[in-house]
């Protein structure tokens, strides 16, 4: 159902105006994903943030591989909070923050958009101008160059004129305007490995002559994408290595990464370059107020008669959705907004917000005496009858913007939520080392000098064992955001008894070089000490 006249400016007046922001999910953002969170670290109801309680906030963003969040109010300030290991807040610092924080170095501009990635951010201004800052390994933020492989602070992208910008796991996209057209074109830079940036090609290469390893060229430079020459691109969204792209005739156009058939071609192919949609032609194209979403196993985007349409991975079991499929279950409900994360959707819809999907940190918002997880869509309940201006997912988290107007008593109730403040933050590294601190009274034991030297190689092997699992850990964070470690999701809860499981394997290594000499009784204690830090997480 498309809104009439009256209705679209009252709504484009609210979404300017701004509302209360609200928040659900996790908030351990340094081990979300690679290890599993105590239960009290998420917040399982749509919950305020003290900082900005009051403020009007017009737009949020984050993304299917982020675990970092941005949030814009109507006076265009920028603040942004979360995971900070890359620089992606750019505050100029590594450090983690919980509460939304001002940046100050873009304070000079009004930003009206940003979007997000796994370790970087961009923002675009209202004269046109887009700034970037985190990651850059890949070329991601736009600037020219990989030369500085992290950017702490908003950096310069090489586009002008940019109204939108949204950003993959490793890669962004631009839509900008020739030289102040109506025509908008898209400009992409970052990772191609899946062919995500439309090119036509994935910049494969070997390392080396004689290596069998590959590597892929990035693409620091912003390029036009050239097989939309012609084409005004209207709406874009970006999964973890996949872009859907909607033209002004209402056709939709996908690329990247195939897995799933989150592309909607009826197989799994990659694509290099756009390739059109089928189901959306004809009598199905997408009216001018469609919205367009991407997770990061599926898309999704309302077409004729605001008919909500989803493809790829669908539901944690079950079959895929090799092409868009109707949700019935949405019909005839009036989809202003839409967001896909991880493996969970959030909708607003007339006066309601609706949630579903695979969820393990309360990102669905139903509560503490909620199920975590919904196959099918389900409304808020503690948000019914708000209206919802803006939505967007993360990694684990979801982020609501409603509209005050009635309903300051009922916002009122909901709790509010203070994080760490920036002092305390500072007192203790974002970043722990996976590296256990030794036990000092273990110099106090009376022990020959090749007993020390056994017991320091044994804590290096230790330590290194332990690095390596942290390597793992990240690495299963990536594949699980690219939508590659479907299969593994389920296994990944016990991580941490992976590690738990390495110390007892060096303990007999190193009882077994002492030429049979029994195992010092302190050493014992303290890998049993290390192996239950790195344990099973204590269940609730």
């Amino acid at each position: 159902m498309s809104l009439g006249g009256g209705e679209k400016k009252a709504e484009e007046e609210k979404a300017e105006k701004g509302g209360e922001l609200l928040f659900c999910g996790a908030t351990c953002w340094d081990i979300v994903g690679r290890k599993k969170p105590a239960p009290d670290a998420n917040l399982v109801s749509p919950t305020r943030l003290r900082p900005l309680v009051g403020v009007d906030i017009r737009f949020v963003a984050s993304g299917c591989a982020s675990c970092h969040c941005v949030a814009l109010d109507a006076e265009g300030r920028c603040y942004t909070w979360g995971r900070n290991e890359k620089g992606q807040l750019g505050h100029g610092d590594k450090i983690q923050r919980d509460r939304p924080t001002v940046v100050s170095e873009l304070s000079k501009h009004k930003i009206i958009k940003a979007g997000a990635g796994r370790n970087h951010t961009v923002v675009v201004t209202e004269d046109g101008l887009s700034l970037s800052f985190g990651w850059n390994k890949h070329g991601q933020l736009g600037t020219g160059s990989v030369k500085n492989e992290w950017e702490p602070s908003p950096v310069r992208c090489l586009v002008s004129e940019v109204k939108v910008a949204v950003c993959g796991a490793d890669f962004t996209v631009w839509l900008t305007s020739i030289e102040g057209a109506s025509i908008l074109y898209g400009l992409t830079a970052g990772l191609p490995q899946y062919g995500q940036l439309g090119h036509g090609t994935d910049n494969e290469y070997n390392t080396k002559d004689s290596s069998v390893r590959l590597a892929y060229e990035a693409q620091p430079r912003p390029k036009a994408i050239s097989s939309l020459a012609g084409e005004t691109i209207v709406k874009v969204a970006c999964g973890s290595n996949h872009t859907v792209a909607v033209d002004s005739n209402g056709h939709v156009y996908t690329w990247g990464f195939g897995g799933y058939g989150r592309l909607g071609h009826r197989e799994q192919k990659d694509e290099w370059a756009p390739r059109r949609v089928e189901v959306f032609q004809r009598n199905n194209v997408l009216p001018p107020d469609a919205v367009v979403s991407a997770g990061s196993v599926n898309s999704a985007c309302t077409a004729a008669g605001g008919q909500l349409y989803m493809w790829g991975k669908i539901k944690s079991t079950g079959d895929d959705w090799m092409y868009p499929k109707p949700v019935m279950d949405l019909s005839g409900w009036n989809i202003r907004c839409m967001d896909s994360g991880l493996m969970h959707h959030f909708v607003g819809a007339d006066n309601s917000c609706i949630s579903w999907g695979h969820a393990q940190h309360g990102e669905l918002g139903y509560g503490p005496n909620g199920q975590k997880s919904s196959a099918v869509p389900k409304k808020v309940e503690i948000l019914d009858g708000m209206h919802v201006i803006s939505v967007a997912c993360g990694f684990s988290h979801s982020m609501v913007v409603v509209d005050r107007m009635n309903v300051e008593d009922r916002l009122n109730q909901l709790d509010v939520y203070d994080g760490k403040v920036l002092a305390e933050e500072s007192e203790e590294p974002v970043t722990k080392s996976p590296i256990l601190k030794r036990n000092t009274k273990s110099g106090t034991n009376k022990a020959s000098e090749n007993s020390k030297k056994r017991k320091k190689s044994k804590d290096l092997s230790e330590s290194e064992d332990e690095e390596e699992d942290g390597d793992e850990d990240s690495d299963d964070d990536s594949e699980k955001a690219n939508g590659k470690a479907e299969g593994k999701s389920k296994t990944s809860r016990g991580r941490g008894k992976g590690k738990g499981d390495k110390k007892p394997a060096t303990e007999k290594k190193g009882t077994g070089r002492g030429r049979g000499r029994p195992p010092q009784k302190n050493s014992t204690q303290n890998s049993q000490v290390k192996a239950g830090n790195r344990g099973r997480p204590r269940k609730s």
